[in-house]
């Protein structure tokens, strides 16, 4: 898999800052929260619009929040330690849940020798959402630990787009059904990936 963009690390933090707010758009929606990207934009400016739910309210808050702790941490190791701080940082707000007890650490260390940056980053992009290593928010840890390693390695930002949530989902169900990410991860690479 070709890497489609090749920033440095400074320059790709700049574009995903830019981005932030259309990705914390895009994962809500993901997540099934119909929300704008205006009401997104005033939501991330900390003005609630008066129609977002409470539960939603706090995915936001999650989102956000991960947003800038991958940013503050950019260079961190990537471990299960790692991704479960994340999973922290999106439901600082609510109860925790401990994610399961299994053991990912092999599996975690096989995708990390993927030698190419982009296919790295696209298949911890599936891994983490198929592995269910949480009992709520697999879609939104991988989103984050995903995009934290791509900026890394200065290969844009993953984001599904939400016109095409529907074909996302239709991938996504036959990986978690078959085990086999040869279609999404070519899915996600034709459709998901923005940089400069």
């Amino acid at each position: 898999m070709k890497n489609k963009y090749n920033m440095t690390k400074e320059d790709n933090i700049f574009f995903a800052k830019r981005k932030i707010i259309d990705n914390i758009y895009k994962s809500a929606n993901l997540e099934g929260i119909a929300i704008t990207f205006t009401d997104t934009c005033s939501f991330c400016n900390n003005i609630n619009p008066g129609n977002i739910s409470i539960d939603d309210v706090l995915i936001l808050k999650g989102l956000k929040d991960g947003w800038q702790f991958i940013l503050k941490n950019i260079d961190a190791e990537l471990t299960i330690d790692y991704i479960k701080n994340i999973y922290f940082e999106i439901y600082i707000y609510k109860d925790l849940q401990l994610p399961s007890e299994y053991n990912y650490e092999e599996e975690l260390k096989e995708i990390l020798n993927i030698t190419g940056e982009l296919e790295r980053c696209i298949t911890l992009f599936c891994w983490i959402q198929r592995s269910q290593m949480f009992l709520d928010g697999n879609k939104r840890v991988a989103n984050l630990i995903a995009n934290k390693e791509m900026i890394k390695n200065g290969q844009g930002i993953i984001a599904v787009p939400v016109e095409k949530i529907g074909e996302y989902t239709t991938q996504l169900i036959k990986y978690y059904e078959t085990n086999d990410m040869t279609d999404i991860k070519m899915w996600i690479y034709n459709n998901c990936i923005d940089g400069i």
